[in-house]
């Protein structure tokens, strides 16, 4: 994936974008942004949790997490993740 193209892309949609990088087992919990935050999956697996519901993004698959909603990111593999996350500016 060009994470050049889709920080080209993500600018033009009014997002941030940035790289983490979680080993396995790393679990953010319970987080809330006064602004909507787009996650993208490059390598591994991580999961998101947020409004009762757990989300799976494949590698590439968009997941927008809305302004004021709590969410925990998991790194649900055995390799260490590599995802991106933008701020809606």
């Amino acid at each position: 994936m060009d994470w050049e193209k889709i920080r080209a892309d993500w600018a033009a949609r009014g997002f941030s974008c940035g790289l983490w990088v979680d080993p396995p087992g790393k679990v953010w919990a319970d987080f809330v942004h006064d602004t909507d935050e787009l996650v993208m999956v490059m390598e591994g697996q991580q999961g998101f949790e947020m409004t009762g519901k757990s989300y799976r993004p494949r590698i590439g698959e968009e997941l927008l997490i809305p302004a004021g909603t709590r969410h925990t990111a998991r790194n649900t593999g055995q390799v260490t993740s590599k995802w991106l996350y933008g701020y809606k500016r």
